[in-house]
């Protein structure tokens, strides 16, 4: 396992981190609480330090999911977590759609406390506003709030995920953050497929210091390369919002089986398989921190833990990658509007 510093802090993950979102909700198919411990227990074990949760997951269940796993083992993880959705006021919607947000200093404090509980721990390590729109992130009082447990010891450093699905104002938002705030890192959807986001800031982050984790690098399992055009997925799969019409069918799942057959040269003889490539391709931004692949299975997590110990991909790798996706993979038959994109990706829940 490879391991990557926070920029400007002691706070060491492992690059390859873990969503705990998958293990602790139902919308990848695990039902049964004691294979998520098992799961989050295997991947410490090889070599996965850095877990990612939110105390909107399972409402709070995410979190003490982590207590549960790793009894006395606090100092052998790094935990990050989030904070805005008022879960206490408001309850889950059957739909996925987002809760009501709350960014006032009083409820950041009232979150964390929680999650603190939740967790089991003194500390958060990296503590995130949980899909923040660009109101939220110019808030004096909610940056002043968040210094002030960050100097409490609290908290030991803080930015924002973004999201929920993928959206082009998330590079805003993102730039906004980087640029303008205090904040030690953004977390972001990136990957082969999707790179709208990261593409526009990653100079800057390098430039100031700013930590980037992300989200989705298999494309919500597309890169894991074992779905076909026919695949159906079981209710509750968050993967059934990304097909509710054809076309949304069409622009994610049909067009996303075309590109990875353009892909094939990172994996297979290269001697890593997609999985590992896409995580490789995503590593090779330095200003990435971490990648919060979604594990659902044991020989899953052997092959995502394993990623970093493949060969990196080579600058002629990199340098083909950039220019398929900047012709959309010559996918010339099958042109699609903006329109369509649009839809399509805010169909996507790549939730949190």
């Amino acid at each position: 396992m490879e391991y990557r510093t926070f920029p400007g802090t002691d706070i060491r993950v492992s690059a390859v981190g873990f969503g705990v979102w998958t293990v602790a909700t139902t919308w990848w198919g695990i039902t049964d609480r004691q294979v998520g411990i098992d799961l989050l227990r295997q991947g410490l074990d090889r070599g996965i330090t850095f877990f990612d949760t939110a105390d909107t997951y399972d409402d709070g269940g995410a979190e003490t999911i982590l207590k549960e796993a790793f009894p006395g083992r606090r100092d052998e993880i790094t935990i990050a977590t989030k904070f805005g959705y008022d879960i206490y006021a408001h309850r889950p919607d059957p739909n996925q759609r987002e809760r009501p947000q709350n960014w006032s200093p009083e409820y950041v404090r009232f979150a964390c406390e929680k999650s603190l509980e939740r967790l089991g721990t003194d500390r958060i390590d990296f503590y995130q506003l949980h899909n923040p729109r660009i109101d939220a992130l110019q808030r004096d009082d909610l940056m002043a709030e968040l210094e002030a447990m960050k100097a409490s010891g609290k908290i030991r450093s803080y930015g924002a995920t973004l999201g929920p699905a993928i959206d082009t104002r998330q590079a805003d938002e993102a730039e906004y953050l980087i640029e303008k705030t205090p904040m030690d890192g953004v977390q972001i959807i990136y990957n082969l497929l999707e790179q709208q986001i990261g593409a526009p800031i990653f100079e800057q982050a390098r430039a100031r210091g700013k930590a980037v984790l992300t989200r989705v690098p298999h494309a919500s399992g597309l890169l894991e390369g074992n779905l076909h055009a026919d695949v159906t997925f079981a209710p509750g799969d968050h993967r059934n919002w990304r097909m509710t019409t054809d076309e949304r069918k069409r622009l994610w799942l049909d067009r996303g089986l075309k590109k990875i057959e353009k892909l094939d040269f990172i994996a297979g003889q290269a001697g890593r398989t997609m999985s590992q490539a896409a995580i490789q391709f995503i590593l090779s931004e330095p200003s990435i921190v971490s990648v919060l692949p979604n594990i659902y299975d044991a020989p899953q997590l052997a092959e995502l833990a394993a990623a970093t110990d493949t060969a990196p991909l080579s600058a002629s790798d990199l340098q083909k990658i950039a220019d398929l996706y900047a012709n959309d993979f010559y996918l010339d038959d099958d042109i699609i509007t903006e329109a369509a994109i649009a839809d399509q990706a805010k169909a996507a829940l790549a939730s949190r």
